[in-house]
């Protein structure tokens, strides 16, 4: 092999999805990043083929035993990799995990702090797991080491109009009639005809909390063994306290009464009164872990004492890397669940950043999602510094500022879908703004300030923010207009629009990047109800039950159950995903198969994309709600694919789809753009439009430029992030955005405008 063909890895023969046999060369330590129209495939070469094989082979080097346990991935189809080394992913799949799991352990930061305490930390309460909230020696015994208990909401649980018989306890088998009701009536303590409102403080604590008690009635429904029992513990024990049969029936009528507060006992701190007396100059390891992580380095800069030296310079380490991509105004003790996928993937990066492995393949999904431009240098940062240790940077991504640091570029096309998979360009950025792709033509264009502006007749009002890091604020949000609220990460967007909006206006839509709660049975046709339609125009065309069209019903092919492909676990080895021997992949009876509509089988059109889709129905009811579907992009994804195989982008996106018709609602996007190519945010901003012109209210968090330009209203919060954040720095249009000084939205706004202070706005 030529030496210099070492420098690169090479793909031979990429066929993925819908790669079409491509032969690529990827410079290695190098940045190269890969563009193109969502669906283009992009994540096809680079996360399907390139890292699937690189762990497919790095979990071969493994015993059968450990390769059991580890993610299995299947043979990607290429004919050759050459040169690959081993990749690390670094995608934006949400952390998740448990409420046990916090910023804090996730990134063994905590571990640390635990250590510290054990040691210098004054009265001396034990080692290092005493200080864990996961530790029975360590957790309050209350909560358990959660930091919350289940509450029973007194007004959600009693209609206090309303007498014990006429159903004043708002619970299933509590209601007139209900068995459990009459542990109550029949006691002889209550006048069962007595309003609530009317009870005594002592016979409304016997409702309510007394328990064990001897009942004296000579009522002959009442048990005579039994003791009396209150409502509260009754339900606690009954519902809360037990994964039963009966406790998942009532899920639904459990969570309209029950609510996670803070547990009084340790005042949300998850940890026991002897933990908490140990001290480091005043503060407490529960102080330290709520404290804002700028806040934290801060105090852990100020310990002197030498017997420390060693943790404290492990601790700054950590939590300066945590600032220094951007996430200094998160906490410690911040649940990982509530993480933004943005934010779990740079949680992900601090992981790597203590690394002296050098050689490796880092592979990041769009690592400039939720970051305002102020912060993506940030970004850029540690991506030029994982390259300069030797490293191979893979990035797949859509934002311009991102695209400007790569040493090489591969732009894949012309479009998506079927459409794409070709590659249309490779080259530094100078010569792909003079190439004739999407990408190129976009990196040039000139934005405008949004010229006609829309008048509100009447105003959204938010009051006294005051949750998590807002300082108390009113806002206005106008009404029957597309606002945009800005600000960099942790500035209060989402906390003002997804938590304190809904309080005030409840019947506000939420489209979201969440995945929808469906199988993998579930596609584009049955979530849009498109699929009802189709059978029964089979079921008309052919005479037969519209059954027989259903893959999980009658027409199912019986060996692999109507999903296409069969699942052979192969105990340590990867499970191996085939396509069904028995229909060939199409998921039907042959006998299905047989019958047309207008010559397409079933599950030919189930394979047809959108835009097929749009020349082979004539049907009103199906055309419109596929162009609803085209209007929002999405036309190269196919009627049958699994809707948990579609990127949060574009979940989002069919969720829009769904909404194109209706009128005079609140619908909130958060970061609509996540996953478009600049061509598809011009598409986007028409769909917004037109909402807001059929009557809606449409607020967007968003920190892509193009889109705040085009804002109607622009809130923007800030200055910066965590406890220096959560205040309006700016309310009004972008043309007097632009000028405001203070707004760091603003000052990039008007670099964006001004046009060539970009270097990708250069045409050189």
């Amino acid at each position: 092999m030529d030496k210099k063909d070492e420098e690169y890895i090479h793909v031979v023969g990429a066929r993925e999805k819908n790669l079409k046999n491509i032969d690529v060369r990827i410079p290695k330590k190098k940045i190269t990043v890969f563009t193109g129209v969502s669906g283009s495939g992009k994540s096809s070469l680079v996360f399907d083929t390139v890292a699937a094989e690189s762990q497919r082979q790095l979990n071969e080097t493994y015993s059968s035993f450990i390769r059991h346990r580890l993610p299995h991935y299947g043979q990607p189809n290429v004919d050759a990799i050459e040169n690959l080394s081993v990749a690390i992913i670094i995608d934006q799949k949400r952390i998740g995990g448990n409420a046990r799991s916090t910023v804090g352990t996730i990134t063994d930061i905590h571990s640390l702090l635990r250590l510290l305490f054990s040691r210098i930390g004054q009265p001396f309460v034990g080692y290092s797991d005493v200080f864990s909230f996961n530790n029975p020696s360590g957790m309050c015994p209350k909560c358990e080491g959660l930091g919350k208990v289940d509450t029973i909401n007194m007004e959600r649980l009693l209609d206090k109009n309303k007498s014990l018989i006429e159903g004043a306890i708002l619970f299933p088998t509590f209601e007139p009639g209900g068995w459990r009701l009459k542990r109550y009536i029949h006691s002889g303590f209550f006048d069962n005809d007595k309003k609530i409102k009317d009870f005594t403080a002592e016979e409304l604590e016997m409702l309510l909390y007394k328990s064990d008690i001897k009942v004296t009635t000579a009522d002959p429904e009442w048990p005579k063994t039994s003791l009396y029992e209150g409502l509260i513990p009754r339900i606690e024990r009954s519902f809360l306290k037990k994964e039963d049969g009966e406790s998942k029936k009532y899920k639904k009528e459990i969570a309209g009464i029950v609510s996670k507060e803070a547990c009084l006992l340790c005042g949300g701190t998850r940890l026991n009164h002897e933990v908490l007396q140990c001290t480091i100059n005043d503060k407490n390891i529960a102080d330290c872990v709520d404290m804002q992580i700028t806040d934290l380095l801060d105090f852990i800069n100020a310990i002197k004492d030498p017997k420390a030296v060693t943790m404290v310079m492990a601790l700054r380490n950590r939590l300066e890397h945590l600032v220094s991509i951007g996430l200094g105004y998160l906490s410690l003790s911040r649940e990982t669940s509530t993480l933004s996928g943005g934010e779990s993937q740079r949680i992900k990066m601090v992981r790597q950043l203590g690394s002296s492995l050098t050689d490796l393949t880092y592979i990041f999904d769009e690592p400039s999602i939720g970051l305002h431009p102020h912060d993506v240098n940030k970004i850029n940062d540690l991506l030029k510094l994982l390259r300069d240790k030797g490293n191979t940077v893979l990035i797949v991504e859509h934002d311009p500022d991102v695209i400007e640091i790569a040493d090489h570029i591969i732009d894949m096309g012309p479009k998506a879908g079927t459409n794409g998979g070709k590659i249309m360009y490779q080259g530094t950025l100078n010569g792909l703004v003079k190439a004739d792709t999407l990408t190129g033509k976009y990196l040039c264009n000139q934005t405008q300030l949004k010229k006609n502006i829309r008048n509100p007749a009447e105003w959204l009002s938010l009051k006294n923010a005051h949750l998590h890091n807002l300082k108390n604020i009113n806002v206005n949000i106008p009404k029957g207009v597309m606002t945009v609220v800005t600000g960099v990460a942790g500035s209060g967007k989402s906390t003002l629009i997804n938590q304190v909006l809904p309080k005030f206006y409840p019947e506000t839509i939420f489209i979201d990047q969440k995945p929808i709660q469906a199988s993998k049975r579930s596609n584009i046709a049955t979530f849009t109800g498109l699929f009802d339609i189709i059978r029964e125009l089979f079921s008309k065309a052919n005479h037969v039950k519209p059954a027989l069209f259903s893959f999980n019903s009658q027409g199912a092919c019986p060996n692999c159950k109507g999903l296409g492909v069969t699942y052979t676990d192969l105990a340590f080895m990867d499970t191996v995903v085939s396509e069904c021997e028995v229909c060939q992949g199409n998921r039907f009876i042959d006998g299905v198969l047989n019958y047309k509509l207008r010559d397409k089988s079933i599950s030919e059109i189930l394979n047809m994309t959108v835009d097929e889709a749009l020349d082979f129905f004539y049907e009103k009811e199906i055309s419109a709600t596929l162009n609803r579907l085209a209007d929002v992009g999405i036309t190269y994804i196919t009627l049958g694919q699994p809707l948990n195989t579609l990127s949060g982008g574009e979940l989002q996106r069919v969720k829009l789809a769904a909404e194109l018709e209706s009128k005079g609602n609140i619908y909130v996007l958060d970061e609509p753009t996540t996953g478009l190519h600049m061509s598809d945010i011009s598409q986007l901003l028409k769909i917004l439009n037109r909402l807001a012109e059929q009557g809606s209210t449409v607020i967007v968090i968003e920190h892509n430029l193009d889109v705040i330009s085009q804002a109607d209203w622009i809130i923007d919060l800030g200055p910066f992030a965590g406890q220096k954040g959560g205040e309006v720095i700016f309310e009004g249009t972008a043309k007097d955005l632009i000028n405001c000084n203070s707004s760091i939205t603003g000052q990039y706004l008007k670099k964006y405008i001004k046009g060539g202070e970009y270097a990708w706005q250069k045409k050189n």
